[in-house]
């Protein structure tokens, strides 16, 4: 029943790949690694929260009990909706990176950030609004749910992309904030 869900995490779990950084060529700009520092010092910790979250919904995967699963993936929507909310203001407060239209990646970077936290606000709203007593409309509430998941994930992910294109892509990718960790944030299928 809660396997939909997941696998509409999977697709989040992209997006917060793409948080973390992607190259290790070197460039010499210390203002430019100065404003990736400042954001990657805030993302490592938002980033392991929605690992977390996203962990804490696959482990309910096969779950029968309908309260269970509402009651973990609400927690672990508003797990996802702080962490990004978090994220948004880490690249708000380091302001524009120094490169050619930096101030409109910033901007755009941080609109899907909110976008993201806010929707998985209205996402929790809907989960805690689930009917638990009957199985059927649980399921097919989740299956609505997992569909809005992935539509989440890809609305935001251009705007995350332009932001860490070319220069600032590299100076974030050298910050140990921003290096991608060992940790899957994909939920294994049994």
């Amino acid at each position: 029943m809660n396997k939909k869900l997941v696998a509409a995490l999977s697709g989040g779990a992209a997006l917060v790949m793409a948080l973390t950084g992607c190259s290790d060529s070197d460039n010499g700009d210390k203002k430019l690694d100065d404003w990736a520092k400042k954001v990657c010092d805030q993302m490592q910790p938002q980033v392991k929260k929605i690992q977390d979250a996203n962990s804490s919904i696959a482990s309910v995967q096969n779950e029968e009990d309908s309260k269970k699963i509402q009651q973990t993936d609400s927690k672990a929507f508003q797990a996802n909706a702080d962490a990004y909310k978090a994220l948004g203001s880490a690249v708000q407060n380091a302001g524009a990176p120094p490169v050619k239209d930096g101030e409109t990646s910033q901007q755009n970077a941080v609109k899907a950030l909110n976008d993201l936290s806010a929707a998985y606000t209205n996402l929790k709203k809907r989960m805690d609004g689930l009917d638990t007593g009957d199985k059927g409309k649980f399921a097919a509430g989740l299956k609505s749910i997992a569909g809005d998941i992935g539509k989440l994930s890809s609305q935001s992910d251009e705007a995350l992309k332009k932001l860490q294109s070319g220069d600032v892509g590299k100076a974030m990718a050298k910050q140990p904030g921003c290096q991608k960790t060992s940790t899957s944030a994909t939920p294994t299928k049994k």
